[in-house]
C-alpha cells in the first residue's frame, strides 16, 4: 500500500509568519541586521531603511520597538559589550580569572570583531574608540557597550579580590581605569600591524594589570 505524504509546507509556512510577527524574534532579528550592517558599512552609511530590509521587517517596526536609531543604538551597545565579557569569561568563574587570562581573549575579541572594520590600520587617528566615543551619531552605542563592560569588570574584581583576601579596593573606581587603560593599549593595538608590537602591547599590558590588582609574580 503506497504512503502518502504528509504536506507540512502550510505549517511551515504559518510558523515562519508567525516568527516573523513575533516581537521578540522582530526585535532579534533588527539588532542581528542592524550589527552586521553597521560593522560593514559604516555607522553614518546605514540607515534605518537599510535595516529594515536586511531584517526583513517594515521600517515602521524598527521605530516601533526602538523608537529611534539613537535608542537602536544603545541597544546595539549593550549587545556587543555583551558579546565581549562572553568572550573574556568563557566557561571560567569570575572569581578565577585574572589579566593573563582576559587580555589576550579581550584583543583578540577586538581583532576579530567585525564591527570594528574600517577603523584600523597604520597610524590610525583617531582611534576606533575614541571616534565612537566623540561621534554625536554613535556615541549611544559607545556609552552603552562602555557601562556594560564596566559593571562586568565590577563583579569580576569583587569575585576575584574576595578570593584571594584583598580589601580596601574602591572597585568602582579600580573598574572605570581598567576600562579606560585596556581600551587605551587597544587603540594602540589597532594603531599597527606589527606583530612584534602586538605582542609587546599584550606583554605590557598584562604585565601593569598584575601590577595593578596586587597579582604575584
Amino acid at each position: 500500500m503506497a504512503t502518502r505524504a504528509i504536506d507540512t509546507s502550510s505549517g511551515d509556512r504559518q510558523d515562519s509568519r508567525s516568527r516573523r510577527y513575533d516581537p521578540a524574534e522582530t526585535k532579534s532579528r533588527v539588532l542581528a541586521a542592524a550589527y552586521r550592517l553597521f560593522s560593514t558599512k559604516g555607522f553614518a552609511a546605514t540607515g534605518t531603511a537599510d535595516i529594515a530590509r536586511e531584517a526583513d521587517v517594515s521600517e515602521g517596526s524598527i521605530f516601533y520597538h526602538f523608537g529611534s536609531k539613537q535608542k537602536l543604538l544603545a541597544e546595539l551597545g549593550v549587545r556587543h559589550g555583551r558579546l565581549m565579557i562572553e568572550y573574556m569569561q568563557g566557561d571560567d568563574a569570575l572569581e578565577d580569572l585574572n589579566p593573563n587570562i582576559t587580555v589576550p581573549r579581550v584583543f583578540e575579541f577586538c581583532r576579530t570583531n567585525t564591527m570594528w572594520e574600517g577603523m584600523t590600520g597604520e597610524g590610525c587617528e583617531p582611534s576606533p574608540r575614541k571616534k565612537l566615543a566623540t561621534n554625536a551619531d554613535v556615541e549611544p552605542f559607545y556609552h552603552a557597550a562602555k557601562d556594560t563592560v564596566v559593571e562586568w569588570i565590577e563583579r569580576h574584581m569583587h569575585a576575584a579580590f574576595a578570593k584571594r583576601g584583598v580589601t580596601g579596593v574602591e572597585i568602582d573606581l579600580a573598574a572605570a581605569f581598567t576600562h579606560n587603560f585596556v581600551g587605551e593599549a587597544i587603540d594602540r593595538l589597532f594603531a599597527t600591524n606589527d606583530p612584534a608590537e602586538h605582542q609587546r602591547i599584550e606583554r605590557e599590558t598584562i604585565r601593569f594589570m598584575r601590577g595593578a590588582c596586587g597579582y604575584e609574580d
